[in-house]
């Protein structure tokens, strides 16, 4: 099988309120285009810990498949507390086991047979992690039809400008908030222009084939060449806002490889991710209307 789909990184647990629930992004993506019906899994590492065994045992309960690998190093975990609007507020445990994500013949096999690939920058902090991601890159087959997704996840300081120029000059499309779109830009030194044109310049920088800007309840953006498509936020009673990003990512990017339009993708995207803010926790049952 030649054509998977790989979310890659941080494998862990949300530490909520109510309880513990399984996150991390890429997991949270993997699983979402998983129910869409294309071949996905999840790269990451767990420590050979209680922890480790639940999120392998857990994703052996969703059906979802991945190479996780067992490493000396504690399963990862994030205490989240959520705010009066819902927004969630994390504190990251360092030098836990996705930090050391191992660069293996068996995940070089993977990063041969990937079509797509979702990758951020909270799983670049550390050094292993980060080169496993530029080899995996760099041992997928050489194809215009690839998708090669940056997802920024600016976290706690987790992050540098090397890190970010290096992670948008090896994608193609690039997923940011208007929040880190801020942050970026100044950063990169362009500050005093619009959201919009702050877009147009990375899209150009970057000869990027879409740039998808989220702005929370002021609706989102998807720029190409020449275009861009505008949807609103559908309001919705939130239940919690955890892992609606990763399933607007994971229905868009899935969208595109069954060759829908980008405005169907961006439209279906935004439906997803606002029925995931009506649910607790990152991974729920999508309603068979969106998968189908």
């Amino acid at each position: 099988m030649n054509d998977l789909v790989i979310g890659m990184g941080e494998a862990l647990w949300d530490v909520l309120p109510e309880g513990k629930k399984l996150g991390g992004a890429p997991a949270n993506f993997a699983y979402h285009v998983s129910q869409f019906g294309l071949p996905s899994s999840v790269v990451s590492a767990v420590g050979d810990d209680a922890l480790g065994y639940e999120i392998l045992e857990n994703f052996a309960s969703k059906g979802l498949n991945h190479l996780i690998e067992k490493v000396p190093y504690p399963t990862g975990t994030v205490q989240v507390e959520i705010d009066q609007a819902g927004i969630p507020q994390y504190e990251i445990k360092e030098n836990v086991a996705w930090d050391n994500i191992p660069y293996t013949a068996r995940l070089e096999s993977l990063a041969s047979k990937t079509k797509a690939v979702c990758f951020g920058s909270l799983a670049q902090r550390n050094v292993v992690s980060r080169n496993t991601i530029n080899r995996f890159l760099d041992a997928m087959p050489e194809s215009d039809y690839n998708l090669v997704v940056f997802d920024v996840n600016l976290r706690q300081g987790f992050y540098n400008k090397e890190i970010l120029c290096n992670s948008m000059s090896r994608c193609n499309i690039l997923k940011i908030n208007d929040e880190e779109l801020v942050t970026v830009s100044r950063m990169f030194g362009y500050p005093g222009i619009d959201l919009q044109d702050k877009c147009w310049i990375l899209l150009g920088k970057y000869n990027l084939k879409m740039l998808i800007l989220t702005c929370g309840i002021n609706g989102s953006y998807v720029f190409t060449p020449g275009n861009v498509s505008f949807q609103p936020t559908p309001k919705v009673e939130v239940a919690d806002t955890v892992g609606a990003g990763d399933s607007f990512t994971a229905a868009f990017i899935a969208s595109i490889l069954k060759g829908k339009p980008v405005s169907e993708a961006h439209a279906l995207a935004v439906k997803v991710s606002a029925y995931v803010c009506t649910q607790k926790g990152a991974m729920p049952i999508l309603p068979a209307e969106y998968t189908k």
